[in-house]
């Protein structure tokens, strides 16, 4: 396709929400360069939850039909959360309401990416290809970026989009830090253990709770559990969490190669040695978990863009993962980002004003899931009976839910409009 536009775009990062805005803008017609330091394409991780504002994001962008082929799943029709309690008799505490239009999507991170590589053009995809800095340059007066990778070579474009996740160099470039540093990342106090269980073998360990028809979080103090099928509900996506309220959040330092490590079946039993059996049971299924390190952007960031330069996802609002929010939010970045450099009114010379329209609609938004995000496993673990968690849970999901993405789109284009930068009517 040729590229309908004067300008062109090179995204750092080939995880999801670099190939969504990838994907998205090369169906625009818009020329994409994708520079993935891995030497193909994966994710690191395993099942992911994406709620019913990102399935919507998903199915504007014309992507939904081919993630749902992935997920072996017809409809998206994962509802929303059941809250039960760890201890002994595992006591119900809330079935979370949700409207009939409310379906989120449970999928493998790695289908996910399965789903959108066929959308990317090969010939403009990159790998082995990190991200050292970017440079600001000039061509025959107009700025461009200079991306520069290990390998010692470079590549110049005019709008870069940082999707390197939580460990973003193009974060730092933004902040203004010069150099490949992880910057304003702090550790949440909190580690995960995350598996994946075949559905067959929880039956079989003798769990009574039916783990197949939605998603759990089952709550204790200081700790909880999330469980949600995936692989066509064959298989339980676990994550079990760990928490130590008592020092502050980012006054521990977790060493960069220690954020993921192997740990043992054991210290997670020894963690939730006192819960009743169907957790226990659970629990002891769990072969060769991965320990995680939770970190997010703190305090958040008050810019997403700089210049010619702009962050979507964990790049510019790493969060917590206790709203299972942190994707969707990426990819309502990628729905505001992608539409605003599609309009037909967007070009090379207006490019750093839309970005800060993007910026202007996008930041307080994705800043207040980051906060929420914390507040919500702070929730999980506080230990209240029954009947106050309860009343603390309802609503938790409503401003991320239930949020009109198209409003901020129009809301970024009457901006641009009133400071002449378009000179149309409102989408």
């Amino acid at each position: 396709m040729a590229n309908t536009k004067d300008f062109q775009v090179a995204i750092v990062g080939g995880g999801m929400i670099g190939l969504v805005c990838a994907a998205v803008l090369t169906q625009a017609g818009i020329q994409v360069d994708l520079f993935e330091s891995a030497s193909k394409f994966g994710e690191v991780g395993a099942g992911i939850g994406l709620g019913p504002n990102a399935v919507r994001a998903l199915d504007a962008m014309g992507l939904l039909k081919a993630v749902l082929a992935k997920s072996d799943q017809e409809i998206s029709d994962m509802r929303a959360f059941r809250f039960m309690s760890c201890s002994p008799g595992h006591e119900h505490i809330l079935d979370y309401p949700y409207l009939p239009e409310d379906n989120g999507l449970g999928i493998h991170r790695a289908d996910f990416l399965d789903a959108l590589i066929p959308f990317v053009d090969p010939n403009t995809t990159h790998f082995n290809k990190r991200c050292t800095n970017v440079a600001s340059s000039s061509n025959a007066g107009t700025p461009h970026s200079i991306l520069h990778f290990t390998d010692g070579t470079t590549f110049a474009t005019d709008l870069v989009l940082g999707a390197d996740g939580i460990r973003s160099t193009i974060r730092s470039v933004v902040l203004g830090i010069p150099g490949p540093e992880v910057q304003r990342l702090s550790f949440a106090n909190t580690v995960a253990y995350r598996a994946l269980i075949p559905l067959d073998d929880v039956k079989r360990a003798g769990v009574k709770t039916d783990l197949s028809a939605r998603p759990i979080c089952w709550t204790s103090l200081h700790k909880h559990i999330i469980t949600f099928p995936i692989h066509n509900m064959n298989t339980i996506n676990v994550v079990v969490f760990s928490s130590n309220p008592s020092i502050p959040m980012g006054s521990v330092q977790v060493p960069s190669h220690q954020w993921v490590i192997l740990a043992s079946n054991q210290e997670i039993l020894d963690a939730y040695k006192d819960c009743g059996p169907d957790v226990t049971t659970l629990l002891s299924l769990m072969e060769s978990p991965r320990k995680w390190s939770i970190h997010t952007v703190d305090p958040p960031l008050d810019t997403f863009v700089r210049e010619n330069i702009a962050l979507v996802g964990d790049a510019a609002h790493a969060m917590c993962p206790h709203l299972g929010a942190g994707a969707g939010q990426g990819i309502e970045d990628s729905f505001v980002l992608t539409r605003l450099l599609s309009h037909p009114h967007t070009k090379l010379s207006n490019l750093r004003d839309v970005l800060q329209a993007y910026n202007e609609v996008r930041l307080e938004r994705a800043n207040m899931v980051v906060r929420g995000s914390i507040r919500a496993g702070k929730i999980y673990e506080c230990g209240l009976p029954s009947q106050q968690m309860h009343e603390a849970l309802v609503n938790l999901w409503e401003p991320v839910w239930h949020h009109d993405l198209q409003e901020d789109v129009s809301s970024a284009v009457r901006l641009l409009k009133e400071k002449g930068v378009f000179v149309m009517n409102p989408l």
